[in-house]
């Protein structure tokens, strides 16, 4: 997608919610290392978490709505899926060897990359196809699991009766129904000339454009944010309890 036909406000709300996500980590940061507690399990600072993975699930659908008005663009796309596909298997590999016990086998990044996938299935289909569809995707998992996925190798698709453990866990079911979702409104709001009204309010102060950038380096952000994090914070740590 061209700047000119990126819509700032989506770059705004992506960036708005890395900005979350970096806080959901410093406060997870801070309770793993012993500066504060009863804050990061807490059962509304996870859903605060669980609001942020869903903001990035609808934004796919969104996205891939606005990319296609140019057309698809075969070595545009598939670069940047490979991008997060190669990102996601790397967070993979790092938690594995980090944390072995709760690694993450399937996180938000594989979520947005199975869901890039399949809402591209998707672009063609009409909204209120698009909108059923995520519907019956968000609505399945609670109307029937089995101990049958209850392994790491399966249980990413999302019916799992006991999840194995992990740091950040985004099935297939029920989040890319985020995405069809988000497929849908986009679709129905393609026509709104938002790129326009919401370049006055950026022209307004720097926080804004701010947003704009972080949504714009999304990707980059989230995968550099916990080194730095925990670089700074765990040798704090250290100092503290001597």
């Amino acid at each position: 997608m061209t700047n000119s036909m990126r819509l700032w406000a989506i770059d705004a709300v992506r960036g708005a919610a890395i900005a979350g996500v970096v806080f959901f980590h410093f406060v997870w940061d801070l309770e793993f290392t012993g500066f504060i507690a009863g804050v990061a399990n807490h059962p509304l600072w996870l859903a605060f978490g669980r609001s942020l993975a869903g903001t990035f699930m609808i934004l796919v659908g969104v996205g891939l709505v606005l990319a296609d008005r140019a057309g698809f663009q075969p070595s545009s796309y598939f670069i940047r899926l490979a991008k997060i596909a190669a990102s996601a298997a790397a967070i993979t590999v790092v938690t594995w060897y980090v944390l072995p016990g709760t690694f993450i086998y399937f996180g938000i990044l594989h979520a947005i990359a199975a869901a890039t996938l399949i809402g591209t299935l998707f672009l063609r289909a009409r909204a209120w196809t698009c909108l059923l569809g995520g519907i019956a995707v968000f609505s399945m998992p609670m109307l029937w699991r089995s101990t049958i996925f209850d392994t790491r190798w399966l249980a990413w698709i999302g019916f799992a009766e006991q999840v194995p453990p992990s740091n950040d866990f985004v099935p297939i079911f029920p989040w890319v129904g985020l995405t069809l979702m988000g497929v849908a409104v986009a679709k129905w709001l393609l026509s709104a000339d938002l790129n326009t009204s919401f370049a006055n309010l950026l022209a307004a102060g720097k926080p804004a454009r701010l947003l704009v950038w972080m949504g714009r380096h999304s990707l980059a952000i989230y995968l550099l944010h916990q080194p730095i994090l925990l670089g700074i914070i765990v040798p704090l740590s250290w100092l503290a309890q001597r």
